[in-house]
């Protein structure tokens, strides 16, 4: 008997990726005999899909980068493999991404009905979708397209699975060296990362907290604990990590690898993460790492570390948050001198409090 072929298209980078792991579980445990593929364009999510028990096969194609026509042979090539459905995850509500799951051609596409702008970016081309539920984090957001499978389990942070993440050994000896390399202490309790990144496409660089800032907590924590801060990022946060280590040289450690996965073996040795909204910090929710999160215009209910200790940190200004999910870039509607204030005016004393409590330090 042939076996059931489901496509889960996961386009976003590895937060979202992410925040779609436990939407994976719950659907490999009531389809234990179906082919779960996926289907990726950024290489760090690749890496974060292969060592996931939960697939089958993990396709990537860079369609960032590559021609229309390349990109359409593509998705060819995927629909000549005959898959039975297709699950667009969540958030994911571009006209393109709709697009690819017409030309893919699963008999069955299930997605999410956006409230913002789903009519432009073509949700009327998926088969099946679930109305979009503010009050619902991502992850459950994600797992509701489930319900079009039959498969309904309540969604309640407490009982839900956690985000998942699988270190192989090799991954974890590159910790083991590099924490040798470096001195530190693998038992110390105080070892504390920091990123300072976010994602930059659709203007999302306005919800960084000032690198300037990270400096100035990271000197106070170095003082505080005696340890080396760790500095973690990719590509995108090179110049806010080069600031930061200009502004605290003697209290930073950048941490710099080629794979993703390394970088997280090392981040599972810490004892606390401080960063923005950002995708590492759902990894540190992944790792069961304590987590303080500094959030300007994006929505704590969406995007919450999920299933660990954290703290969010914000400014409580009256019209934050104001982000929702849609193609739009984000912008800020207060007056010039005011933009982002919500991010921009929280202090570095504020997230040193949350820190400290969460540590217990005197």
């Amino acid at each position: 008997m042939r076996k059931e072929k489901i496509l889960i298209i996961a386009l976003p980078g590895i937060g979202d990726a992410l925040m779609a792991t436990p939407m994976l579980s719950l659907l490999r445990k009531a389809k234990p005999d179906a082919e779960i593929h996926v289907l990726t364009m950024f290489v760090a999510t690749r890496e974060l899909f292969l060592s996931n028990p939960n697939l089958d096969a993990v396709h990537y194609y860079d369609f960032i980068h590559s021609n229309i026509v390349e990109s359409l042979l593509y998705l060819i090539h995927l629909r000549n493999q005959g898959f039975d459905r297709s699950i667009n995850i969540y958030p994911q509500n571009r006209r393109e991404y709709n697009l690819f799951a017409l030309l893919i051609g699963a008999g069955e596409r299930l997605g999410i009905k956006y409230g913002h702008r789903g009519w432009l970016n073509f949700d009327w081309l998926l088969s099946r979708t679930v109305r979009e539920d503010h009050s619902l984090h991502c992850v459950e957001e994600n797992i509701s397209i489930l319900r079009l499978l039959g498969i309904s389990p309540d969604l309640n942070e407490s009982t839900l699975p956690p985000l998942e993440l699988h270190l192989l050994s090799s991954h974890t000896s590159f910790a083991d060296t590099w924490l040798e390399l470096h001195n530190l202490n693998q038992s110390n309790d105080k070892l504390i990362g920091i990123h300072a990144g976010t994602a930059l496409f659709k203007n999302h660089i306005r919800r960084r907290w000032a690198p300037e800032k990270f400096a100035e907590l990271a000197k106070r924590l170095h003082a505080t604990t005696g340890n080396k801060i760790l500095l973690f990022g990719g590509p995108d946060d090179i110049e806010a990590n080069r600031t930061i280590v200009q502004l605290a040289s003697d209290s930073v450690l950048s941490v710099n690898t080629t794979s993703i996965m390394d970088s997280i073996a090392v981040m599972q040795r810490l004892s606390l993460f401080i960063s923005n909204d950002s995708a590492l910090m759902h990894i540190a929710g992944a790792l069961q790492l304590p987590t303080v999160a500094i959030f300007g215009p994006t929505n704590e209910t969406y995007v919450h570390p999920w299933k660990t200790t954290y703290e969010i940190v914000h400014t409580g200004i009256e019209c934050r948050p104001c982000f929702y999910y849609s193609p739009k870039p984000l912008t800020c509607y207060r007056s010039e001198s005011e933009q982002f204030i919500c991010i921009n005016d929280i202090e570095v004393e504020q997230v040193y409090g949350r820190v400290k409590g969460i540590l217990n330090l005197t």
